[in-house]
């Protein structure tokens, strides 16, 4: 692993460990406050944040997995740790949706649930906010720059925490108001009607996720990819004809391998020195990739054939 390499998995490892970190933090201050005031609320919240702490823990192991070098039996890395950890958030996000449109259906038309007002609850929700604000945006920096989808998702679980807790935050402002205005009873099922919207939003984010991930798994190629790199080696001088074109992902790792025709008189160092600026060229179009070459010879003189290197 060059050094590079090694600096990009620190980073990454530095970003999903304070999310830990982060999660340990808010569970502890949920659980220590909801015992001291007895609110139910806020123990259900420390529950919340828990779950939040497996997910955390869950990408972190799987940044420290992908990060293993090729051996033996996985001749192409580790990375593909990354998908299935995106994969599993994604189902939590998913599962943990579905239960937040039964809820709001059962409290705006099957049940009345009394909501706890404290200044306490406020505090608890304004602290989750900054806490999930700046973990999500440290995770999607992280995510981005180095093409983690385990880091996106735990980036895109915070996040809709972020929404949760603004809801909870409706919720409880609601029922103050509608508790002194009894012209706005009606407030006291803000939080169910804005929970529903928040969730069908967060339903449509992790299904675009999910196919993404799925599709890393499947070894989908990048859109567009096996065009543009057709195209630029076919502008290599000597470069006859590209083809049989193969590009997969694992994790942030990009592996590519193509079939070449050139000249059969060309010497073999002629066409290893033409591999090596095959390379380079997809490595343009795909920085850092994998790329293997496999060269064919073609006829000793065609028309098309460029002019060699």
């Amino acid at each position: 692993m060059s050094e590079l390499s090694v600096a990009q998995q620190q980073e990454k490892k530095h970003a999903a460990l304070t999310s830990v970190i982060a999660a340990v933090g808010l569970t502890s201050f949920k659980i220590v406050v909801g015992a001291l005031t007895g609110s139910l609320g806020i123990l259900a919240e420390a529950a919340h944040s828990a779950l939040d702490l497996v997910a955390a823990l869950v990408t972190f192991l799987a940044v420290r997995i992908s990060g293993k070098p090729a051996d033996e039996e996985h001749h192409y890395g580790h990375g593909k740790v990354e998908s299935l950890s995106a994969l599993f958030e994604t189902l939590l996000l998913l599962a943990t949706c579905v239960w937040i449109i039964y809820e709001a259906i059962q409290r705006l038309f099957f049940k009345v649930v009394e909501i706890e007002v404290s200044v306490w609850a406020f505090v608890v929700m304004v602290v989750s906010i900054i806490v999930d604000v700046n973990r999500s945006r440290m995770l999607y920096a992280a995510a981005r720059k180095h093409n983690s989808q385990a880091l996106e998702a735990d980036a895109l679980h915070f996040s809709t925490d972020i929404w949760s807790s603004s809801v909870v935050i409706l919720g409880l402002t609601g029922v103050w108001i509608s508790e002194r205005v009894p012209q706005l009873k009606f407030l006291q099922h803000a939080d169910a009607v804005a929970a529903l919207g928040v969730a069908v939003i967060v339903i449509f984010i992790s299904m675009e996720l999910g196919i993404r991930t799925v599709k890393g798994l499947m070894d989908t190629a990048p859109q567009g990819a096996v065009e543009s790199i057709k195209k630029a080696v076919e502008e290599i001088p000597g470069v006859i004809n590209c083809h049989q074109i193969r590009v997969r992902s694992s994790g942030a790792e990009v592996f590519v391998d193509c079939h070449v025709v050139v000249s059969s008189e060309w010497s073999l160092q002629q066409t290893h020195d033409l591999a090596d600026q095959i390379e380079a060229v997809i490595q343009q179009q795909l920085p850092g990739a994998d790329v293997t070459v496999h060269p064919e010879p073609g006829a000793a003189n065609p028309s098309t054939t460029k002019e060699a290197i």
